[in-house]
């Protein structure tokens, strides 16, 4: 089968197609003929070794596909043979190899799909809609202004979305060109503003009478985290999800104590168990399902194009997830 890996760090074309031998399901688990694989930002920094954590290599990206069950191992039931699924791999125990044709996943983790879920919208409502759920369900929104930096992208755009639906008084949304801005008001932000003007900040505080965001919901990390706590309101939250791109400094946390601030860390597999997991996913699913959630797909690639899909999200070129497909067909 074909599977994208990277032996090297560095920029997008360290990424090459090889063949793998086939995956066997072992026993409790299930083989999943993969028709999407979702891309997540924290691959792009893994691949420049530029993440929290240093993958051995070589490696095998992908933590999140979605396809239809091609063999089950022994002692899984035979039904689940012909099945739309999602596949978490993020939360087993080999927890990459998704950008690949085919993968192994325990049969428990395998979460069904909804017929009106397309596979493409099941990648994003893994990683990216767990992260915007339990982000919620972290720091809830109900009667508060909140900022969604990065509103246009996989995570941003659920959490416009889902913050409204969580009854939040406003959503304000930051995102870098018009498009994204307009993206942004469509799915329901109240307001929404230019982060890439300098004084972005004050255009937060004009927008809540010059109070700021109640919460920041920081996705994106590095220099915009230290502006983001100009928009933040005298005792607001800033919720920081964004590992491996700190950008505070110890004169930064300082004022933050003297506006009686608070500064909330964000792991999402922590949160994770196994019966949360399909919990939430199929939560997740059925808001999709019925139209309550709308999943935006930023760009479709095949494994042959990975290394442009990844370039497409290093220079935020895409609005939604970025998903690869197999042989151009995500449904």
């Amino acid at each position: 089968m074909k599977a994208v890996q990277f032996t090297r760090f560095g920029g997008p074309e360290v990424l090459e197609v090889v063949d793998r031998p086939a995956p066997v399901p072992l026993a409790g688990e299930v083989l999943i003929r993969v028709r999407a694989a979702g891309i997540n930002f924290f691959e792009v920094l893994m691949r420049a070794d530029r993440y929290a954590v240093t993958p051995q290599l070589p490696m095998f990206p992908g933590v999140e596909v979605a396809g239809v069950v091609e063999a089950v191992g022994q002692g899984v039931d035979a039904a689940l043979h012909g099945r739309r699924v999602a596949a978490p791999l993020f939360a087993s125990q080999r927890p990459y190899g998704g950008y690949a044709e085919q993968v192994t996943i325990p049969a428990d983790l395998a979460v069904p799909l909804p017929d009106e879920v397309s596979f493409e919208e099941a990648t994003a409502l893994m990683v990216q809609g767990l992260t915007a759920l339990h982000l919620l369900r972290q720091s809830a929104p109900e009667g508060k202004t909140v900022l969604v930096p990065a509103a246009a992208g996989g995570v941003g755009s659920l959490l416009v979305q889902l913050a409204r639906t969580k009854g939040a008084s406003k959503v304000i949304a930051a995102a870098s060109d018009r498009a994204k801005l307009d993206l942004a008001l469509s799915l329901g932000a109240d307001v929404a503003i230019d982060y890439v003007i300098p004084d972005w900040p004050t255009h937060v505080r004009d927008a809540t009478d010059g109070q700021g965001a109640d919460i920041i919901y920081d996705t994106v990390g590095g220099a915009l985290t230290a502006l983001s706590l100009q928009a933040l309101a005298p005792g607001g939250e800033l919720v920081f999800a964004a590992l491996g791109r700190y950008g505070l400094a110890a004169s930064d946390l300082e004022a933050m104590i003297g506006r009686n601030q608070s500064l909330r860390g964000f792991a999402l597999l922590p949160l994770l168990s196994a019966d949360g997991l399909r919990a939430s996913l199929s939560e997740l699913f059925q808001l999709a399902a019925s139209g309550r959630l709308r999943v935006a797909i930023g760009g479709r690639f095949t494994l042959d194009q990975a290394s442009e899909a990844h370039r497409q999200l290093e220079e935020r070129r895409a609005m939604g997830k970025v998903v690869l497909v197999a042989d151009g067909l995500g449904h």
